[in-house]
């Protein structure tokens, strides 16, 4: 098909070589870092590049229900951390024997130690009730959001920056902090920052907590549980 005069179509030819290289070596090599980052301040320039690479996710119905709270104060900073430590006291405790030695050996500083946080966002009612393609399932915001923040993740491997998703926290206790409506689902707390090395491997791959599945397991042809062999 050809583009029209509006410019609403454009060409679908594939990357070159090159420029597909890069797209995978950025999903392949890019990890959840937690406690590595270097000082550096990121440039504005460049947070705006993340932004702009997360606010050009894919959203069901087009509804972008995504926010972004950046968070440099060390006043907020350190009261989201003291509510990070306090549901962290708690996830230890859910594991026994080896696997909380391990849990508790995890460097999980990212929120005092990265020079940027942002929180991710997911607003329900940023179209109305009624949304193309969520009507028969209300958690499609929520996945839209979820690829804002892969697209984040992927553009802040390309720059060199390091990113590290923390999950763990009342969800409450977040929304006090920073004033966050009720109505409003917080989908991802990331510590952001410029790191100077990386995993070669995810890290609880590294201290043997959990390898990544053969993909071939994974992958049914047609039915649940036929093999695509």
């Amino acid at each position: 098909m050809r583009p029209d005069n509006s410019g609403s179509l454009s060409g679908a030819a594939a990357f070159s070589a090159e420029e597909r290289d890069a797209v995978y070596k950025a999903i392949s090599t890019r990890r959840d870092v937690r406690s590595e980052f270097l000082p550096d301040p990121i440039p504005d320039d460049v947070i705006i590049r993340l932004l702009s690479a997360a606010h050009h996710a894919p959203s069901v119905g087009f509804m972008q229900p995504w926010n972004f709270i950046l968070v440099r104060d060390q006043q907020v900073k350190e009261a989201v951390w003291q509510a990070f430590d306090y549901a962290n006291r708690e996830a230890g405790e859910m594991f026994q024997g080896e696997r909380q030695q391990l849990y508790r050996s995890l460097k999980l500083e990212g929120i005092r130690a990265a020079p940027l946080s942002i929180c991710v966002t997911c607003d329900p009612n940023r179209c109305g009730d009624v949304v193309l393609g969520r009507t028969h399932n209300p958690r499609m915001d929520s996945y839209s959001t979820v690829c804002a923040v892969q697209n984040l993740w992927l553009a802040a491997r390309a720059e060199g920056v390091g990113v590290g998703w923390v999950s763990i926290f009342h969800e409450s206790d977040i929304k006090r902090i920073l004033g966050v409506p009720e109505r409003v689902e917080i989908v991802a707390w990331l510590c952001v920052g410029y790191v100077d090395q990386l995993y070669q491997q995810p890290e609880l791959a590294v201290k043997g907590w959990r390898q990544r599945l053969p993909l071939e397991e994974l992958v049914f042809m047609d039915l649940w549980g036929n093999s695509a062999e």
